[in-house]
């Protein structure tokens, strides 16, 4: 399989989280396991925050981007649709997205389920 960059958003606790209460943006490299870390541009933002945070994400042209339920919103789904792939994980923390990451980007598909971003 093709090495892919992976972004996902999360807490200062390394828990993946909704964009905007996520303070930082991770990209991992699954073939190197590179990580870099980026500040979230929509962090704390009641209006918006998830556009911003997605404006960012779509900035640093991951392949994939990792979520959970009520991780998007119908507006940051749509900008993000067709730029990357979608990674529905049921992990919570990041380090276990890690420790799997061969399996989990095995799961990345092109569009997502209605109930995934539904706000």
């Amino acid at each position: 399989m093709v090495s892919m960059k992976i972004v996902a958003v999360v807490d200062e606790e390394n828990y993946v989280t909704p964009l905007e209460y996520g303070n930082s943006i991770l990209l991992v490299d699954d073939e190197t396991k590179q990580i870099q870390e980026y500040e979230n541009p929509g962090f704390g933002a009641p209006h918006g925050g998830k556009e911003r945070c997605m404006a960012g994400i779509i900035s640093l042209k991951p392949d994939a981007i990792v979520v959970k339920e009520g991780v998007l919103c119908p507006g940051s789904y749509h900008m993000s649709l067709g730029k990357m792939k979608y990674i529905p994980v049921e992990e919570e923390k990041f380090d276990d997205i890690m420790k799997n990451i061969g399996s989990i980007k095995s799961k990345a598909v092109n569009e997502l389920d209605f109930a995934m971003f539904r706000e």
